[in-house]
């Protein structure tokens, strides 16, 4: 398996850079010229909302822009943030938002779709929870079906800032779900806050003795999709994990990355994610020179 390395442009469009995003013309140019193979396409304004790009010519016009920096798509975050798209709430709404997304995917050739639980923690409880759970494992099981069709394989981010956060809800909704094509989004940053720090969950916390060692192990066969960035043991504005560039916090991904290859990862990308860092422009590129080692050591 030779690596591919991506990095989500999400970074370059949201949190610090809100009032002053980098365009995404600009983003792909430089992620060329630093010798990416690919880019995570955020599907949120202002870089490349489905809606902002409807026509079968704006969509090639966005995978030319692709070509020309030759970047290939290693996957698409989904915009399913709005409260009228809780999955186990709203089910026909999402359902449309989601085949508008994975249309999307195979206008732009991505062959990911990334989506999230859209409700905040702690989520519901008793047994409106285990309803829930339940339903939007269904909701998931069916649009995994949908994507299988148009090879598209669908990707679940779990993280502090969405419901189920718990290790049993993960691995119990991958479970639950049980499709071929539907795996888990393992954010190395997430998994940390998650299983190792507790961030944001309902009580009781669930902690897991080894953390996010643990979960991947608790995850194998499950992972087809993830995100790699550091950890400091805190979160973003009290709402999802802190970001932080490599080096600069607790991870040790000279066991993360053996782990997730025990634990069955098999595909070719490693996707970057500096999401709501403030020098996000900056790092890139110490970003990419962090884990090319790594990528000499593990992904040949």
């Amino acid at each position: 398996m030779a690596v591919k390395l991506s990095i989500g442009s999400w970074a370059y469009a949201f949190g610090p850079y809100q009032n002053n995003p980098i365009d995404l013309v600009t983003v792909c140019k430089k992620l060329g010229q630093l010798g990416f193979d690919g880019i995570e396409v955020g599907g949120f304004r202002p870089h490349a909302h489905p809606d902002d790009f409807a026509t079968p010519v704006k969509r090639a016009e966005l995978r030319r822009l692709f070509a020309d920096n030759g970047l290939a798509v290693s996957g698409l975050a989904a915009d399913f943030w709005s409260d009228a798209l809780v999955p186990w709430l709203k089910p026909d709404a999402y359902r449309a938002t989601f085949k508008k997304n994975l249309d999307y995917c195979n206008d732009i050739d991505s062959p990911t779709l990334r989506v999230d639980s859209v409700a905040p923690p702690p989520g519901p409880t008793g047994n409106e929870r285990q309803d829930a759970l339940k339903k939007c494992a269904a909701i998931w099981h069916e649009c995994a079906e949908m994507a299988a069709q148009a090879q598209v394989k669908l990707t679940w981010e779990f993280e502090p800032g969405f419901c189920f956060n718990k290790p049993c809800d993960i691995v119990g909704i991958a479970q639950k779900v049980d499709h071929p094509n539907f795996g888990i989004l393992l954010d190395a940053c997430h998994a940390h806050m998650v299983a190792a720090i507790g961030a944001r969950q309902p009580e009781p916390v669930e902690l897991l003795p080894h953390g996010e060692l643990d979960l991947i192990k608790n995850l194998t066969g499950k992972i087809n999709h993830i995100h790699l960035i550091d950890s400091d043991n805190t979160l973003h504005g009290n709402e999802t994990s802190t970001h932080r560039p490599f080096g600069e916090g607790v991870l040790d991904f000279d066991q993360i990355i053996p782990a997730l290859l025990e634990a069955g990862y098999t595909s070719q990308w490693w996707v970057i994610d500096l999401c709501f860092w403030p020098g996000a422009w900056e790092v890139t590129e110490a970003a990419k020179k962090f884990l090319q080692p790594f990528i000499e050591k593990y992904g040949k």
